[in-house]
């Protein structure tokens, strides 16, 4: 397994008291430090996300647009949930170089599992306007370019944070090739593209309250059955952690244990259908403790 990160992903600055923060990074870096993750796989070095992968995303003028917006210093407000300081559009850069890169590994064969230990998160980025905390949509992007590698032919994004993956059923909507399959608090925020009908997209809306048994099972009832008929030849993950109990932004009751669960289900299909290819990319966590305990649950059944 290989882990990227880049500690231009910290200089993402956000204001005060915003959940969104570096410390979430620097907790979680120093977290896989201190329970020995990163003796066994030593953190890699990011690159940055070429301009090129993300105009076959994004809208053409998107990336050069953000830019224009980047402040010479102090904070800017692009929504009111979403901000740019000055190192924020690099931050994403590397967020989204991170999941490309792996993309790029796995495929080559350096090794099947990535995770990618980044910020800001992407999967609320639409086509052409960032919100949600995202101003880039990583996974996206890389399942987009990933069908242009010779032996890519079908590619699935699965996104259990605790938010509907908007940015990314708008993005991919329209390409049979990439399933999107998003579980999600509802009625909840972004309130967006949840209604999509697709055969490509599938949404799994979660009450309130739901514990893990009720996850579990509307996963495989939703989830399970689609990867098997699409039979992707990548999964790429846009991996939340905000669906746990102890996290301060939503309402779903999930622990560690259901992290494990459904990254370990991944796994065995990634092994049948994908040749164990696996690109997986930190969405949200904002409770510090829990980040950190349930990305070592998901990266302990990752490796397998």
């Amino acid at each position: 397994m290989l882990i990227y990160t880049h500690l231009d992903c910290i200089e993402h600055r956000v204001p005060s008291g915003h959940p969104e923060r570096p410390e979430r990074l620097a907790h979680l870096l120093k977290h896989l430090e201190n329970v020995g993750v990163t003796d066994d796989f030593p953190l890699q070095s990011a690159p940055k996300i070429d301009s090129a992968q993300v105009n076959n995303a994004h809208e053409i003028h998107y990336f050069a647009s953000l830019a224009t917006q980047k402040p010479l210093e102090g904070i800017e407000a692009l929504d009111p949930d979403t901000w740019m300081s000055p190192g924020s559009l690099d931050a994403a850069a590397y967020a989204a170089g991170a999941v490309w890169q792996g993309v790029n590994d796995v495929i080559a064969g350096r090794d099947s599992r990535v995770f990618c230990a980044v910020r800001p998160p992407g999967h609320h980025a639409e086509y052409s306007s960032p919100m949600g905390f995202c101003l880039l949509n990583s996974v996206a992007i890389a399942a987009i370019n990933a069908l242009k590698i010779p032996g890519i032919n079908k590619v699935a994004i699965l996104d259990f944070d605790v938010h509907h993956g908007n940015g990314t059923v708008n993005l991919c909507q329209d390409n049979p090739d990439i399933l999107v399959c998003s579980s999600f608090q509802h009625p909840f925020y972004p309130g967006r593209f949840h209604e999509v009908d697709r055969p490509n997209i599938v949404n799994t809306p979660l009450l309130s309250g739901t514990k893990g048994d009720a996850f579990r099972h509307a996963i495989t009832r939703d989830w399970w059955p689609a990867i098997q008929r699409h039979q992707p030849d990548l999964i790429l993950l846009s991996a939340g952690f905000d669906g746990h109990r102890a996290d301060p932004l939503a309402q779903l009751q999930l622990a560690e244990a259901d992290y494990f669960w459904i990254t370990q289900e991944i796994v065995a299909l990634a092994k049948q259908y994908a040749q164990g290819r696996i690109v997986s990319a930190l969405e949200g966590g904002y409770d510090l403790q829990a980040l950190g305990t349930s990305v070592v649950a998901h990266l302990e059944a990752l490796k397998a």
